[in-house]
């Protein structure tokens, strides 16, 4: 199966399972009558509420246990915790390139052979070896023998360096050996230098290391010492000493080295026939030069001397090896293919016998040291066989044993077996051998059953040496693929064998099997190491990927694929962004964005990485920034925000942050008569800062960190502009100038809704309903934006627009004046000339700035106040000091100690500088030692950022930098201090990682799922049928002293664990076991919290379980691994309500989550509802509650999908449906009596979706069945007046409610009362005081009781017991 069909197989089955698990009520299954999953799913429902409850198991299995899971994607793994890097480009990863690459220049041959003289330390045999390059010397006159053999090896070795220059002395005296040398040095110049030796026909070497050479008269051997020779050489360069004794010459070098100056770090290479204590075999098999046949014609010695020992020797004689037919690189011959296989099978031997560094030295640095290392290995095998062993430095360790050897006998066997034939019918087909398709079998058999933790597959150099090969390439192209898939450690091996060069000429052929394949790899070695990038457009390899990425054929997942491979080419190499700039690269991307077809653009990687592409393509290079603004690509992105998928909106927004222009040029007083392409740039920034405020308030952190980090980058463009709007916030507006503005006067009177919902609902974002119409401030009056004596903190002036602005601030208005001079509108605001955007857009920056600073997520906020801090708003940050306990207020702690504690917004120096000295002395620098409160309160009032003091725990966390501009700072450290973005080295992570093989842990996750689910079912169907009896103070089961000393404002049960998780007002969350009495884990929901924690859920309960954490303010955090002590993770966090909160400064937030519909429904003191689909992380829609009174309680049912109820201020009930296009199903007022705010409801168990409970603070508990009868069935008047929580059992009908009055309530769903809990003198005289909060357990009726003095009890009913 070829790579790219298994990969897309992995896809399809992926998105199958997807479908089915996923249940959303998508906008597709909105409209019943098209969403087949909507209408199965009601028709089931149907069917089982008519049934009732006589076919529980089956219909409780599809209607309680829902099957989605959210929040399980790579991008909640760490976002808060790491710090992602991208590929890398330099360190670890690079080593896999040979250092630098070398050549052998020249070559130096010298011969003793003195032929028909025998040296005087030799005794030959007889019959002797006498063959000297496969000449007989005694076959003619000794001179010409002499000649024919030089020029014999001359061109032996020319075969493996046709390049080099080839010089021969013949018997020679030292001074020609010297002349040699010395002329070789000089050609070479830095190159290498090969010396030959053959000592045939002298004397063995000294014991001191001296080879022998002859005078002129040819009566005396001449001794030459190695140290003469190696310093007429120099380095580098390589010895081959084919005489006997020759290891006496390498101890001889070895010494040398030791003993020299320049030590062992010589490049310089030693081969010698033997050691130092053996001579040459003289068997007449061998010819005389055996170590020098070997390294120069192995096939030929190989061949003769395997032939000698298999069964072909009767068939074969010498005299046939010779007739091989075929080129040596001529593969699809017998000789090309039989060297072909010799080179495989030693470059195999040597990847596994030696190490990493050793072979990239000996193998892939220089094409003849290869070569000769290569026959090296064969010469070891055949001496040893003569009891000779041939040494080199380096030393390498003993192969002549390996078992690749029997694969080349194989093989041999094989191919000499058709030689004959071949030699009589000079026409016959040659049939290749089976060599490299089983040397492939056993590499797919490795990738079968291998791992990183395994034996490296030998087989590697061998794949290699196939891709070479047109018939095995796409095979060999596939395996390969799924090695690299393995990970990094794979690529790294890979680059180590030597695959680079091969896979990047293949980027030259035009094969269509090929090209997925190819992508694939590239993305993998690209995802390891980004040096590759020039080398890729060096090779003009960047223009494959274009086309490929512009092709159709491919799958989306692929094209994404070389998306990456570009976006990496791009990344910070301007040769690279010149280049594909000039291949039209910009116009391919933003055509596919753009969707021609229908289909093509909804595979959410695609998306991802056609942005960051893009993002990267335009970093830091204005010429493809004005292209992409010319191709309209702001609007174009744009479209992108409101993509399901968070991945696609961040690198949305991160390609429209590097489309700001960071203002290289002052912004200051541009000029009217500015030309044209000034005015669509500046529409141009118009229309990204627009996109950018569409999402400050996504639901995903990844999103807004980008936002972050572009208005970073606006921030910095537009400095001065936004300082001076920062600047105006602190000086008090006289509201007569607000009304004097007819457009702004309005801005008053609007209320919270949007002004055109949808403008903004479209992309799904939270958009401020007063920045919406500062926006409109912009659109409708331009001569408000024109005037340049229009004060900029106009349109903000009115407490409406900043929410909970400094304004609406009483205690702070008046300690302000004292502090400001008037003249901060004249000195700041007015330009005698505009500006290039309009005031209420630098308004609306300015407050976005402002949301990030204050982001529930750490990372975001981090981010956030670097931003502040580039427009001059520095937050002095001091450690606050916590008690152990950690109940301790930072609010009381200041008043405690005010000195170290105190922290506030300052300004730098930098702002004096701007607003010519208008402004008092005091902000000259700012302050060191802790300023006066008044100045203080002064101070915090800017932008409402109600920073309190923050801890800094990590580099990134805060400014720990010096205040910004200090010292009157220049741009480029400004610049140095701007938020980076890291969704492109976090999406990179992405192909680091196996992409054709699914996780191993999926079988236990579905294991531990069935176990849950059956534990599930069993008690559900426990729950429904039993009677539930007694519930007193007998039953009390545990009780748990949390010492919150703001007592317990929230608490939950977990299903499937004996565990309590409960939540104060300070938002601190404590972790219980109620069964062994022990504390789990303790922790901060956030570092300063004031609001409380108004809901805390379990999302995935089935599954690994997650901890959402609902603050008073709106603020979600969710948690993984909470009930491990200190080893809680945020997963994510969020604002559900920020954007729309109206000027109240305290806010109860309502929330409540639908593991069915993935749904988040949230609620305050606000008009609508909500609505966030917490696996897009996105807003789906802001409904209206169509009533004038704010929401008190929120009920999600946990049965019915996109079912919710809502209990009001006023005492009315609504039910909604957000399937039904209006949302409200119908309304009513059961505690229309009393008027009092509703407390608490709930969906009443089993499947009838509109049985609701509601309790009022009045104290009554009315049972409704809102569709059938708009008045109460039942009303229970539980508590007189003091009613503070109720309780409804999931599957057991019973209901408890909890009184101011130390009192729980425990009912059946007919209205008769089961049981009173009294909080009684416990033994120890403590008398418990209100309830607070009540929980059942969701599967067996247990209750848990929170009480305003920090107890918290859990109780059982008489007929279960707890586990």
């Amino acid at each position: 199966m070829a790579l790219g069909d298994l990969m897309a197989s992995r896809y399809s089955q992926s998105s199958v399972v997807t479908t089915v698990v996923s249940n959303h009520f998508d906008e597709s299954a909105s409209s019943h009558e098209d969403g087949d999953l909507g209408s199965q799913r009601r028709d089931s429902e149907t069917a089982s509420s008519s049934h009732g409850n006589a076919s529980a198991s089956t219909t409780t299995s599809m209607a309680y246990l829902p099957q989605n899971k959210v929040f399980c994607e790579l991008r909640h793994e760490a976002f808060e915790a790491c710090v992602p890097t991208g590929p890398s480009d330099n360190g670890l990863v690079s080593k896999w390139r040979p250092k630098d690459r070398m050549k052998t220049g020249c070559v130096a041959l010298v011969l003793c052979l003195n032929i028909s003289v025998d040296p005087p330390d030799v005794i030959k045999i007889s019959p002797c070896a006498r063959m000297e390059c496969w000449i007989d010397p005694f076959s003619m006159i000794p001179q010409k023998a002499l000649e024919t053999i030089g020029k014999t090896l001359s061109s032996q070795y020319e075969r493996w360096q046709p390049k080099a220059r080839y010089k021969y002395q013949l018997d020679p005296t030292m001074e020609e050996v010297k002349k040699l040398c010395n002329t070789c040095r000089k050609y070479a110049k830095s190159e290498r230098v090969l010396f030959h030796y053959n000592g045939h026909g002298v004397p063995k070497p000294t014991a001191n290391g001296e080879i022998w050479l002859f005078n002129r008269s040819y009566t005396q051997y001449i001794p030459l010492p190695i140290s003469d020779l190696d310093s007429w050489l120099k380095t580098p360069s390589i010895y081959v000493f084919d005489c006997s004794a020759a290891g006496m010459i390498i101890n001889a070098f070895t010494e040398l080295n030791d003993w020299g100056a320049s030590g062992s770090s010589r490049d310089c290479i030693l081969l010698a026939a033997c050691e130092a204590h053996e001579t040459l075999p003289q068997s007449a098999e061998f010819p005389a030069d055996v170590f020098t046949a070997c390294l120069t014609t192995p096939i030929k010695m190989a061949l003769r001397w395997f032939c000698k020992r298999s069964l072909l020797h009767e068939s074969l004689d010498d005299s046939l090896i010779d007739k091989i037919p075929g080129r040596q690189n001529d593969r699809k011959t017998l000789l090309g293919e039989l060297n072909w296989i010799f080179t495989a099978v030693t470059d195999t031997i040597a990847w596994n016998v030696l190490p990493h560094d050793l072979f990239q030295r000996l193998f892939r640095q220089d094409l003849l040291v290869a070569s000769l290392f290569r026959n090296f290995l064969l010469a070891e095998r055949i001496m040893r066989s003569a009891n000779c062993s041939p040494i080199s430095q380096p030393m390498l360790p003993p192969t002549h044993q390996h078992h690749m050897w029997d694969a080349w006998d194989m093989a041999s066997e094989i191919c000499l077996a058709q030689l004959p034939s071949l030699i009589e019918d000079p026409n016959a087909e040659f049939v290749a051998s089976p060599f490299f398709t089983e040397q492939l079998t056993a590499f797919e058999v490795w990738l079968d059953h291998g791992s990183e933790h395994k034996k490296p597959p030998e087989q590697l150099p061998i794949v290699l040496q196939v891709l070479r090969s047109q018939s095995h390439r796409f095979r060999a192209l596939v395996l390969l693929g799924r090695f690299l898939d393995m990970g990094p450690w794979a690529v790294d091996l890979a680059l180590f064998v030597g695959i680079f060069p091969y896979v990047l000429k293949l980027l030259q052929t035009i094969t269509p099997e090929v090209r997925q394949i190819l992508v694939f790899i590239w993305t993998k070695i690209l995802a390891l190491d980004k040096s590759c990038q020039v080398d890729l457009v060096k090779d003009g390899g960047h223009t494959y990927f274009i086309r490929f990425l512009d092709s159709m054929e491919a799958y989306p997942e692929q094209r994404a694929m070389a998306a990456f491979v570009l976006a990496v080419i791009v990344d910070g190499h301007r040769k690279g962004q010149e280049a594909c700039v000039e291949a039209d690269l910009i116009h391919v991307c933003l055509k596919h964005l753009q969707g021609s077809t229908p289909n093509e653009s909804t595979d959410p990687l695609f998306l991802q990485w056609l942005c960051l592409c893009m993002g990267k393509l335009w970093e830091d290079f204005t010429e493809a920034q004005i292209m992409g603004l010319q191709a309209d690509a702001p609007a174009i992105f744009a479209t992108l925000l409101s993509e399901p998928q968070p991945e696609v909106r961040a690198c949305a927004v991160f390609a429209l942050g590097t489309l700001l222009d960071m203002g290289a040029h002052s912004r200051d007083g541009v000029g009217g008569d500015e030309e044209c392409d000034d005015d669509e740039k500046i529409r141009a920034e118009i229309s990204i800062t627009r996109s950018l405020l569409s999402v400050v308030a996504d639901g995903s952190p990844l999103v807004r960190a980008e936002v972050a980090v572009a208005l970073g980058r606006f921030a910095f463009g537009h400095n001065k502009h936004l300082k001076s709007i920062a600047a105006a916030y602190w000086k008090p507006q006289s509201n007569s100038l607000l009304n004097s503005i007819p457009s702004l006067a309005h801005i008053k009177s609007t209320g919270s809704g949007y002004g055109n919902p949808n403008q903004y609902i479209s992309h799904g974002n939270i958009v401020s309903s007063q920045v919406g119409s500062v926006l409109r401030v912009g659109n409708d009056n331009p001569s408000v934006v024109r005037d340049g004596r229009v004060s900029t903190s106009s349109p903000l002036a009115n407490s409406g627009i900043m929410h909970g602005s400094p304004l609406s601030d009483d205690s702070s208005q008046h300690s302000d004046s004292g502090i400001l001079n008037d003249g901060v509108s004249n000195g700041v605001v007015n330009h005698s000339r505009s500006k290039p955007l309009d005031n209420a857009m630098y308004s609306q920056c300015v407050l976005a700035m402002c949301t990030l600073a204050k982001d529930p997520s750490p990372r975001v906020a981090s981010l956030g106040r670097r931003v502040l801090s580039i427009i001059g708003i520095e937050q002095v940050v001091a450690k606050p000091f916590r008690t152990t306990s950690g109940n301790v207020r930072p609010g009381e702690l200041a008043k405690a100690s005010p000195s170290p504690n105190l922290s506030g917004l300052a300004r730098s120096s930098s702002w004096f500088d701007m607003s010519g000295g208008h402004l008092p002395l005091t902000f000259r620098t700012p302050p060191v030692s802790p300023p006066r409160p008044s100045y203080l309160t002064g101070m915090r009032r800017v932008c409402s950022l109600e920073f309190r003091p923050h801890l800094i725990n990590s580099p990134d966390s805060g400014l720990a930098d010096p205040l910004l501009g200090s010292g009157g700072s220049s741009g480029v450290s400004e610049r140095s201090l701007l938020p980076q973005s890291t969704i492109y080295n976090w999406s990179c992570g992405y192909f680091s990682k196996p992409l054709l093989t699914a996780s191993d842990d999926s079988d236990v996750i579905l294991a531990r799922r069935e176990e849950r689910e059956k534990f599930a079912l069993e008690h559900i169907v426990k729950c429904q049928h039993s009677s539930v009896s007694r519930l007193n103070n007998n039953n009390q089961i545990a009780s748990w002293e949390t010492k919150f000393e703001t007592g317990t404002s929230t608490i939950l049960l977990q299903p499937f664990t004996p565990v309590v998780i409960a939540a104060d007002e300070n938002e601190r969350i404590r972790i219980w076991n109620y069964e062994e009495a022990t504390l789990l884990n303790s922790f901060d929901n956030h570092d300063f919290p004031d609001k409380g924690i108004a809901k805390l859920c379990l999302i995935n309960e089935l599954d690994d379980s997650l901890l959402l954490a609902a603050s008073c303010d709106g603020n979600i955090r969710i948690w993984k691994d909470y009930d491990l002590k200190n080893k809680q993770k945020l997963v994510t966090a969020f604002s559900s309500i920020q954007g729309h909160k109206s000027v109240v400064r305290s806010l109860s937030a309502v929330v409540d989550w639908q593991q069915q519909s993935g749904y988040l429904y949230a609620s305050g003191e606000m008009s609508s509802i909500m609505l966030w689909d917490l696996d897009k992380e996105q807003l789906v829609s802001s409904t209206p509650s169509t009533s004038d009174c704010t929401i008190s309680a929120l009920a999600a049912s946990q049965v019915h999908g996109g079912q919710f109820a809502a209990g009001f201020v006023d005492g009315s009930v609504r039910l909604y449906d957000i399937r039904k296009p209006e949302m409200l199903v119908c309304e009513t007022r059961p505690h229309s009596q009393k008027s009092e705010r509703v407390v608490g409801i709930g969906f009443q168990p089993g499947l009838d979706p509109a049985k609701i409970v509601s309790a009022s603070q009045a104290g009554d508990i009315q049972f409704l069945d809102i569709r059938n009868d708009r008045d109460a069935y039942l009303t229970i008047d539980a508590h007189r007046g003091s009613l503070t929580a109720l309780a409804v059992h999931r599957h057991a009908p019973v209901i408890a409610s909890g009184s101011a009055k130390q009192l729980i309530k425990v009912f059946s769903l007919e209205g008769e009362q089961l049981g009173t809990i009294r909080y009684l003198h416990t033994f120890m005289g403590q008398k418990i005081s209100s309830v607070s909060c009540l929980a059942f357990h969701p599967y067996q009726v247990l209750l848990a009781a929170g009480a305003v003095d920090g107890c918290v009890t859990v109780y059982a009913n008489d007929n279960s017991q707890a586990r």
